[in-house]
Order: structure tokens, then C-alpha cells, then sequence
């Protein structure tokens, strides 16, 4: 599941944007929706990865019986999606570069692992070494004023 969010990643890195990959699947494997951060493509703040992969999934009834997988550690807005429409599992490619809400979905309930892999690691931190200002932009400013801060500088 996480090497379709990765692709994902990969494909909004080469469109010049922030290489953030998620998709929404059915507990069975089935695949809902999958989508990547496009904030910069866009002009939209509010396209992320989360986001854009819920979005094309299309309505359900509920979503209790979804995982998100998301190549990075969701930020606020986007574990706020997972909570209001009640996802139920999680799957983190990595927590090291931005380490967001998730420790909050999992005392709400959610079912979360961070997988720590090192190639979403990898993608991530190139980004943010290359293009800083974007990155900081992504999360709603530098160290310290943001509501979580980077963890490891690349």
C-alpha cells in the first residue's frame, strides 16, 4: 500500500510540488483513492495528499473500515480529515522529517503504524534541502512557529 502513496510522492516532486503521497484504501485491499500534496501545482493551500486521495475516493457512507496511508506523518488539517470522517487505520512512511498529529489519532482510537522508511525519509528531506522556503510554507511556517516542528534537518 505505501508504494502507491510513494509513487504518488514521487509523481508531485516531478510536478515541481511538495512530494507528499497518500492513498485511502478498504480494509481488503481494495484501492479507493490516491492522490498527492498539489499546493504549489495548484495555487490551492488546501490540496494535500490526504486531502486529494479522500477526495477521490468519492462518497461512502462512512469510513470506518479505511486505512489512509500517507507517505509522511499528517499534518493537523489532514489527521483532522482522518478523525471527522473516521478512518480507522493509519499507515506513516515516516515521522523523522515532520512529526504531525498522528500520537492524537492514536489516543482517539485510530490505529496507527509509522513504518519509518527510509525512502520516503530520503524524498522528503531532498525537498526540504532544496527548496526550504516551500517546505516551511507546506507547514505553516519555520521551527517554532509551526503547531509541529521538523525533527531532523536533511
Amino acid at each position: 500500500m505505501l508504494a502507491i502513496a510513494y509513487e504518488e510522492a514521487v509523481r508531485g516532486g516531478a510536478e515541481g510540488g511538495v512530494p507528499i503521497g497518500a492513498a485511502l484504501f478498504h480494509h481488503d485491499g481494495t484501492l479507493l483513492g490516491r492522490g498527492r500534496n498539489r499546493r504549489i501545482q495548484d495555487d490551492d493551500p488546501s490540496t494535500h495528499a490526504e486531502t486529494a486521495a479522500f477526495r477521490a475516493a468519492g462518497r461512502r457512507p462512512h469510513y470506518r473500515d479505511t486505512t489512509m496511508v500517507t507517505t509522511l506523518s499528517p499534518c493537523w488539517y489532514c489527521s483532522g480529515l482522518v478523525r471527522q470522517f473516521g478512518i480507522s487505520r493509519l499507515v506513516i512512511g515516516e515521522s523523522r522529517t515532520f512529526h504531525g498529529g498522528h500520537d492524537w489519532l492514536a489516543g482517539l482510537g485510530v490505529e496507527v503504524t509509522v513504518l519509518d522508511d527510509e525512502a520516503c525519509t530520503d524524498l522528503l528531506a531532498g525537498f526540504v534541502s532544496a527548496a526550504p522556503e516551500l517546505w516551511f510554507e507546506d507547514i505553516g511556517g519555520p521551527p517554532g512557529e509551526a503547531q509541529s516542528a521538523v525533527r531532523r534537518s536533511p
